[in-house]
């Protein structure tokens, strides 16, 4: 015997003691096989190939498919080589778990479901049994829709989603909803792939919304917009549909790629626009019932799914900005006529002042032009007077047509806010709907009554003397003239202003009538040369022998005797 074998070293000694233990082939925290001894009472004695056997209860095994016999081999996990009574520490609990650990990890890798049964309540969801491990299914992933009783759900095994695994955490959280949306997508899929546009269905509504109603079709939903509920105008969809109602609706289009499907039911109906333009022609007025007022007018309802538009320019003759709501109310019934029609854009233009008298011509008819008025001031503009002609017309009375003698902008400062004048109708016009009134052609144009033309020699009476002429009034009705300083006299040194008096009587000739201007020209210069020139003719002249003086002085004896010396201004009472 060699030296080597009387003495063995320290590593052969550890050799020795890990092949007497198996040491070597088993560690704590693992799954190993195990060899069925025997069965005692409750526990089955299993070989692992340690030096001591190990046990473990039967009921561990109660969940397996067969019940272990004496020889089978089963996979247990070793918690501890050897405790205090010098047994193996063997589970089959945790072996099972640990198998499901790998599986769970495996299926997670693969996007795979796995079986699990809810298992009970915890805050903010359930625990769901795995196989031995448990995990946490979120409230919000048990359903598509919100689940009220969780009861039938309960112990049932069913596939679940892993949505996230941490195995050294011992965390994993599972999705039911998961399982239900992609079973759902695939049927879905196919629903969708058998429907085709044009198709008649019936379906249940389960939803409403502002904008429309969804109907389920048997395993997928559709939109029934509310403008394709019905031709007529509807504010609300449950106006037409509630939920729970069986509704028969056609398939508007399908979209394969989002799967959203739009529904219709008034495409079950006869479209009531096909023949509109024979139906309301031009011209017609009919009764019609106001369904909605907006800013810019009120539609009217002429019938099922037709409805109108009268545009607020054509709800009143009078009311010009005033909102339509003010004219007609929701419901009301009204009388239309019909101004023109556009099939293809579906609109109706109607009018509801025409089907009322036009208040200008019903004025026209009643007050030709000539007629007077009287009326109260109602607005006063730089440009004239506004008159009440009743509770709806107006008449204007313009600045130029207030006063025949007094400029415009002096004349309209006579006048105030509620004043009641009177005045005559010039014009009507019922297409710009204006009345024009004046107040000067009452008293009559002046220059129109007036009996003189020019070359006549009138009497005026001074009203104002000025230093460079005199304004004198002359005739009835009275006409205004101004005897400038130079036709004050056919002497120079006469041609004073300052000679005359307010209400001095002067005569003097006209010299000029201008209608269009509406200005009269007088001169007393022009009368003296006249006067001179009548003498010269009469009495002889210069070259007769006769002077001058003589001459006018036998004029002045022959005009004593006829009067006319007391009409004319004397120089020596100036003097």
């Amino acid at each position: 015997m060699s030296t080597e074998t009387m003495n063995p070293s320290t590593d052969d000694f550890a050799a020795m003691f890990e092949d007497s233990t198996g040491a070597s082939t088993l560690q704590e925290g693992r799954v190993v096989p195990a060899t069925v001894v025997a069965i005692t009472g409750d526990n089955l004695i299993l070989d692992v190939g340690l030096k001591v056997e190990g046990r473990v209860p039967l009921k561990e095994f109660l969940l397996e498919d067969e019940q272990p016999k004496a020889g089978d081999i089963v996979e247990v996990y070793l918690d501890r080589i050897e405790n205090l009574m010098g047994e193996a520490v063997l589970s089959r609990d945790k072996a099972r778990r640990e198998e499901s650990w790998i599986k769970l990890e495996d299926s997670h890798n693969k996007d795979e479901p796995v079986k699990g049964a809810i298992s009970g309540r915890v805050k903010g969801g359930f625990t769901v049994d795995l196989g031995g491990v448990n995990a946490f299914l979120p409230g919000s992933q048990v359903d598509i829709r919100p689940v009220r009783d969780v009861g039938p759900l309960m112990g049932e095994v069913q596939p679940f989603a892993i949505l996230k695994l941490d195995r050294a955490r011992g965390n994993i959280v599972v999705s039911r909803r998961a399982i239900l949306e992609e079973s759902r997508a695939e049927q879905r899929a196919e629903i969708v792939e058998a429907m085709n546009e044009g198709d008649v269905r019936d379906g249940v509504v389960k939803n409403i919304t502002d904008y429309g109603a969804f109907v389920d079709l048997g395993g997928i939903d559709g939109l029934l917009h509310v403008t394709d509920m019905s031709w007529k105008r509807i504010n609300h969809p449950s106006q037409v549909v509630n939920v729970g109602d069986t509704v028969k609706v056609q398939i508007i289009k399908v979209n394969e790629d989002t799967q959203r499907i739009s529904l219709g039911m008034k495409q079950l109906e006869a479209d009531p626009w096909e023949g509109v333009e024979s139906k309301y022609l031009v011209g017609t007025r009919l009764p019609g019932q106001v369904t909605n007022i907006t800013d810019y007018g009120a539609f009217v309802e002429l019938e099922d799914g037709v409805e109108g538009l009268i545009h607020v320019s054509e709800m009143s003759w009078t009311k010009k900005n005033v909102h339509p709501g003010k004219i007609v109310s929701t419901s009301q019934e009204v009388m239309v006529e019909v101004l023109d029609v556009d099939s293809e854009k579906r609109r109706i233009s109607l009018g509801l002042k025409q089907t009322q008298d036009n208040p200008w011509s019903a004025f026209m008819a009643e007050h030709p032009a000539g007629t007077e008025v009287e009326g109260e001031v109602r607005g006063i503009t730089e440009f004239g007077l506004f008159i009440g002609l009743g509770p709806e017309l107006d008449g204007m009375v313009h600045i130029n047509d207030i006063s025949w003698d007094v400029p415009g902008e002096q004349a309209i400062a006579n006048f105030n806010k509620g004043d009641v004048v009177r005045a005559k109708v010039l014009d009507v016009d019922t297409e710009k709907e204006r009345i024009s009134l004046g107040i000067k052609q009452l008293a009559g144009d002046p220059m129109t009554d007036m009996d003189v033309r020019r070359g006549d020699v009138v009497t005026c009476t001074v009203s104002e003397v000025t230093s460079g002429g005199i304004e004198v009034q002359f005739g009835d009705p009275a006409m205004t003239a101004f005897i400038r300083r130079s036709d004050l006299s056919r002497d120079r040194s006469e041609q004073r202003p300052e000679r005359y008096s307010v209400g001095d009587k002067v005569d003097a000739k006209i010299t000029q009538m201008d209608k269009a201007s509406r200005r009269v020209s007088v001169s007393i210069k022009a009368l003296e040369i006249s006067e001179e020139q009548e003498a010269v003719k009469q009495y002889g002249s210069a070259d007769s022998g006769a002077s001058l003086g003589d001459i006018l002085g036998a004029a002045l004896a022959s005009g004593d005797g006829e009067g006319d010396a007391d009409a004319k201004k004397s120089d020596d009472s100036d003097e």
